[in-house]
C-alpha cells in the first residue's frame, strides 16, 4: 500500500480522483470518458438499493467481490461479452489502482477477474477464417513491413500497440542476413535466441527507451515469446530494408511512407490491415467486430488455433500477457522445455 497516498476515507470523489490521475498519466480523452462511463455506472448501482445485493447503499470502497460479480452479471443483458470483459478490466484497473495508492483496502475485483480469465476467447461471434484461407491472405502481402507486421500479430498474439512499441533491442534473432552484430538485445533475451520481448511498462505520454510513447501495452506483465523460422526469415528480410529510424530508441517497425523512418503507430497498422482486408472481402464500413478483420482480430485467430492445436490454455495466456505474477514466473522458469517447445510443436505456419 502506498504511504504517500490518500488515507482509506480521505478520497470524497473516488471516480474523480482517479480520472484526475489518469488525465495526469497522459490517457487520451476517450479512455478518460470510457473510464467515466462504465466507473459511474457501477457507482449508481451500488447507491441503488434496489439493484445492490446487499439492499442498502454501498459505498465504492465499501464494495465486496459479491456486489462486483452482481453488476457484471446484470450487465450481460444488454452487451455483447467482449463488452462485458472490457468494462470488469476497467473497474479492475480502478480498484487495483486506488488500493495501490491507499485510498481503498483492497481489490474486490481480483477474484472476479480471475473467475472470467476462465474464458480467454472474449470474441465468440468474430468472423471464422480458416487457416488455409489465412495463409491465402498472407500470401497476397509482399510488402517486407506489412507482411512482417500482420506475421507477427498473427503468430504472437500481441496488440498492435504492443507492436508498435517494440525497439530492435526486443527481438533476438540467431541468424539475419546482413551484419548486424552490433544490434543491442535486452537482457532478458541474452540468452534466448529467436524471441520477442513484449515489455509491459510502454505507457501512452511516456518516455521509455529515450523515446515518448504514443501508445500503450496492455499486458500484466512482461513476455517473452518465440520465433519460429517462419517468423525469422520474415523479420530477417524486414530488418534488410528498414530505414534508418528518427529516434534514439531505434524502433523495430518504422514506416517506409511519407513518415519515413519514423515509428509506426497503431493508426498506420489499422490502415494497412484494413487495406488488404478489404481486399478480400472481409472488411466493410460500419461493420462491426463480428464481420471486420482487423489487427485484434489477429489476437482472436491466435488465441483460437493454438489453445485448441495445444489443449494448453496456461500456456496461450502466458504468449497473450493474461497471467499473474505467480503463472508467469512458473512459465519464465521453465521457459524453454513448456513455452518454447509447446509453441514450436503446435503453432501454424503461414507461408
Amino acid at each position: 500500500m502506498s504511504t504517500t497516498g490518500p488515507a482509506p476515507g480521505d478520497v470524497d470523489d473516488p471516480v474523480g480522483y482517479f480520472l484526475q490521475d489518469v488525465a495526469y498519466h497522459g490517457k487520451s480523452d476517450r479512455t478518460q470518458e470510457a473510464y467515466e462511463r462504465v466507473l459511474r455506472r457501477f457507482e449508481a448501482f451500488l447507491q441503488d438499493p434496489d439493484r445492490s445485493p446487499s439492499g442498502t447503499s454501498t459505498a465504492l470502497s465499501a464494495a465486496t467481490h459479491r456486489d462486483c460479480m452482481a453488476w457484471v452479471h446484470e450487465i450481460r443483458d444488454g452487451v455483447a461479452e467482449s463488452t462485458v470483459a472490457t468494462y470488469a478490466s476497467y473497474l479492475h484497473r480502478f480498484y487495483a489502482y486506488m488500493t495501490q495508492v491507499g485510498a481503498f483496502e483492497s481489490n474486490p475485483m481480483t477474484l472476479v477477474v480471475e473467475e472470467m480469465d476462465e474464458t480467454i476467447d472474449t470474441d465468440p461471434a468474430r468472423r471464422d477464417i480458416p487457416l488455409s484461407d489465412m495463409r491465402s491472405f498472407v500470401a497476397d502481402v509482399t510488402h517486407p513491413l506489412d507482411q512482417a507486421v500482420i506475421v507477427v500479430l498473427l503468430k504472437t498474439g500481441m496488440r498492435v500497440g504492443e507492436l508498435c512499441n517494440l525497439d530492435r533491442r526486443d527481438v533476438h534473432l540467431s541468424e539475419i542476413p546482413y551484419d548486424d552484430d552490433d544490434a543491442p538485445t535486452r537482457a532478458q533475451l541474452a540468452e534466448r535466441p529467436d524471441s520477442l520481448y513484449v515489455a509491459a511498462d510502454p505507457a501512452r505520454g511516456a518516455v521509455t527507451n529515450g523515446e515518448q510513447r504514443t501508445a500503450s501495452n496492455k499486458r500484466k506483465r512482461a513476455t517473452v515469446i518465440p520465433v519460429d523460422d517462419e517468423l525469422c526469415q520474415v523479420l530477417g528480410r524486414w530488418l534488410a530494408v528498414r530505414p534508418d529510424a528518427h529516434s534514439p530508441a531505434d524502433p523495430l517497425f518504422t514506416s517506409t511512407s511519407r513518415n519515413w523512418g519514423s515509428r509506426l503507430t497503431p493508426d498506420m497498422v489499422h490502415h494497412a490491415v484494413e487495406g488488404y482486408a478489404r481486399n478480400r472481402g472481409w472488411y466493410q464500413s460500419g461493420g462491426g467486430a463480428e464481420v471486420n478483420v482487423t489487427p485484434h482480430y489477429f489476437r482472436h485467430f491466435f488465441t483460437t488455433h493454438l489453445r485448441d492445436r495445444t489443449g494448453d490454455r496456461g500456456v496461450v495466456k502466458y504468449l497473450r500477457g493474461d497471467v499473474a505474477q505467480d503463472i508467469i514466473d512458473t512459465y519464465t522458469h521453465n521457459w524453454g522445455d513448456r513455452v518454447r517447445e509447446t509453441y514450436e510443436s503446435n503453432v501454424y505456419t503461414l507461408l
